[in-house]
């Protein structure tokens, strides 16, 4: 079977001449390997494309409700450090985009909530500093002569307790408030089955157990958010049964 040069070219690229032959020219969809191949980049770039967009319901919803409350500010700082870590450690490896590609895009957009955090807290005076430290953070750990791959991926591996250790005081917060306040279903729940996607994803191309185990561990905390999510669904919190009083 033969492709249209500008579908061929991708294609080959993507998946590699031995499952490109395998399975395009001789159509060898036996080949479990391969097959399995293809699946996981599908998949990988499933992620990627989701991962683009999956927080902005997030940023938009604290932007039209004027408030980021519910939000541990904690959680998210965390979490960015723990995202900036693994896309630095992914490229600077040469892992595969489509394995790790999100975390570009999740970063960014952790960023861009916990600014509005800053700013509906009131707090927009520390604006420039976390504009600055998120700067400084990124060009440190792409800069090969501040941190060297034994140090990166000694901090690749802190970025698994780290990744955790942010969801705790999210998942300790909505337990106190008795809900979720601010909290996009949509993020929760797809970032989850991310997560899970992710385990596949990294099983199949990567064979790295320092990032096997952080989306392993992922994916039981971003269970435990999604079933808080389930739990207090219909719950409204003292915040808003206040602000309707009013």
């Amino acid at each position: 079977m033969i492709l249209p040069s500008f579908i061929q070219e991708p294609v080959f690229a993507l998946i590699g001449e031995e499952c490109y032959n395998s399975l395009i020219t001789n159509l060898n969809i036996s080949d479990t390997q391969c097959t399995k191949l293809v699946f996981s980049k599908a998949l990988g770039i499933g992620i990627v494309l989701g991962g683009s967009l999956i927080k902005l319901p997030q940023v938009l919803k604290i932007i039209a409700n004027g408030s980021a409350r519910g939000l541990s500010f904690e959680s998210y700082v965390l979490e960015t450090i723990a995202y900036a870590v693994g896309l630095a450690y992914n490229f600077r490896q040469g892992n595969p985009f489509s394995t790790y590609g999100e975390s570009f895009f999740l970063t960014i957009q952790n960023i861009i909530i916990l600014l509005l955090i800053l700013k509906y807290r009131g707090q927009a005076d520390r604006l420039v500093v976390a504009g600055l430290s998120i700067v400084v953070m990124s060009y440190a750990l792409n800069s090969s002569s501040l941190i060297n791959d034994s140090l990166l991926a000694f901090l690749q591996a802190c970025s698994i307790p780290l990744s955790l250790a942010a969801k705790i005081p999210q998942i300790i917060q909505n337990y106190t408030n008795g809900s979720t306040g601010q909290l996009s279903a949509f993020a929760v729940f797809g970032y989850t089955l991310g997560s899970m996607a992710r385990v596949f994803t990294t099983i199949t191309e990567v064979h790295d157990p320092i990032i096997l185990a952080g989306f392993s561990l992922a994916t039981l905390f971003n269970a435990v958010l999604a079933l808080q999510m389930v739990v207090y669904w219909n719950a409204v919190d003292d915040a808003v049964i206040v602000k309707k009083k009013e």
